[in-house]
């Protein structure tokens, strides 16, 4: 029944998964799933180094090495590399659910602490993907619903504070200025503005115009300043472990939270496209194209870690594109690789994008992370919600927002188990899963 139901949908695509379209045809469906993915790229490495105050050329390089590193993974995600990857029109990039644990670890430990805690953590997701039918038992879908609200609740603090100017403003005694918040509400209203227009192309390029708009403005306002940048040319060549590796094992053990649920939705991610793109999603091939496609998930983001960029996860949506276009060709991901690539290899796109004032970012950002809450809460809303569920987000919740709310409620705590629940995702996301185990109640 199923594997009829991923043919029908398969059914109005234009050009199939093995389908090689005209070049023409190519690069305009490569360019659409730029558009939309784009902005989601580059936004964590800003929030991050935004948060560790790091200096121009550094954010300008982690930047660039997030548009290269998601470059190469959705190469290996479409092209399948023996056991690695799905073999779909699968993109990747940089993860917005890792965000809080990579902030607490970088205050701890620096980047070196950043990518050695990636590059380890992401083994967690390689095992999954190996023995996936046992964690689906673990990782309910109760418990995935849980944690992906409790990181767009825990992002949305972070989210606020950039719109208030961030950490410059707060040092400068400027935050919340009326400049800053008036920024970030423009920027947000634009994105809202265009984002309900009828013509799809407006649709999907809502944040670009939004950012575009607002960085134009803070310019006008002189919030911009080019001349900090010493040159705009030149070409970045991808240094592995630049910034060196340290080893955290509290930031590991945050992150490895956050990469068993990425797996889980991956696994929903990858079942969606299989649907979209007419292919089975059920029996043997699937679950093989599964398994790779997780594989792929973890290893890239162990890939990521080695060329100085953070967890790359599968994104979402570009599903919808899929639907939009008709367009299933894997073929098309090898051009979008390609121009991810060629953008990460140029540090002016990365240097351009680094002097973005914050309050234009975190109008596009409060957004999308209450779009993070609110697909968590739709993931929830989707099960049967009885006292054992009711139980479960009760204490789930109670415990994830109490230490993003009261932090000095852990200030007593030796310093390893600080820094392991400092984060509301790993604190709550610990507490579903223990619970979801070992609650039991007959109704």
């Amino acid at each position: 029944m199923e594997k009829e139901q991923a043919m029908a949908s398969g059914a109005g695509l234009i050009y199939g998964l093995n389908d090689r379209p005209p070049l023409k045809e190519t690069i305009f469906a490569a360019l659409q799933h730029l558009l939309a993915i784009f902005v989601a790229i580059i936004t964590p490495p800003l929030i991050i180094a935004g948060a560790l105050k790091l200096d121009l050329e550094t954010t300008g390089f982690l930047v660039s090495m997030a548009l290269f590193a998601s470059g190469v993974s959705t190469f290996i995600q479409c092209r399948r590399l023996g056991p690695v990857g799905c073999g779909l029109l699968c993109i990747q990039g940089t993860s917005f659910s890792f965000i809080g644990p990579i902030i607490s670890a970088g205050l701890t430990g620096g980047l070196s602490a950043i990518f050695g805690a990636c590059i380890v953590a992401s083994s967690v997701e390689m095992v999954i993907s190996r023995v996936l039918k046992y964690t689906r038992k673990v990782i309910t879908p109760l418990v995935s619903g849980i944690v992906v609200t409790l990181i767009g609740m825990s992002l949305i603090k972070v989210g606020v504070s950039a719109c208030g100017g961030g950490a410059v403003a707060q040092a400068n005694g400027t935050f919340g200025a009326l400049e800053h918040v008036g920024l970030a509400a423009l920027v947000l209203v634009l994105i809202i503005f265009f984002n309900r227009s009828s013509n799809r192309y407006l649709r999907m390029s809502s944040i670009v115009i939004g950012l575009i708009v607002g960085y134009i403005v803070a310019w006008a306002l002189g919030m911009v300043d080019f001349s900090s940048v010493q040159s705009y040319g030149g070409f970045n060549i991808p240094i592995p472990f630049r910034y060196g590796l340290s080893f955290d094992i509290s930031s590991i053990i945050a992150l490895a939270l956050v990469y068993l649920i990425t797996a889980i939705e991956a696994y929903g991610d990858i079942t969606a496209n299989s649907l979209i793109s007419g292919e089975p999603v059920e029996g043997e091939k699937f679950v093989k194209r599964a398994s790779g496609g997780i594989l792929a998930d973890g290893f890239n983001s162990m890939l990521a870690g080695v060329f100085n960029s953070f967890p790359n996860s599968i994104f979402a949506q570009n599903n919808g594109m899929i639907q939009l276009t008709g367009v299933a060709s894997r073929y098309v991901g090898y051009f979008i690789a390609g121009f991810l690539i060629l953008l990460g290899l140029f540090p002016a796109v990365g240097l351009v994008f680094s002097l973005m004032p914050e309050p234009v970012l975190g109008g596009a950002t409060l957004l999308m992370f209450g779009t993070v809450a609110a697909a968590g809460i739709r993931i929830i809303a989707a099960q049967k919600i009885d006292r054992k569920a009711t139980l479960v987000m009760a204490l789930s919740f109670s415990f994830g927002l109490s230490v993003e709310l009261v932090p000095d409620i852990l200030s007593q705590l030796p310093e390893v188990l600080r820094n392991i629940f400092a984060s509301g995702i790993t604190t709550g996301g610990v507490t579903a899963i223990l619970a979801n185990l070992l609650i039991r109640i007959k109704e």
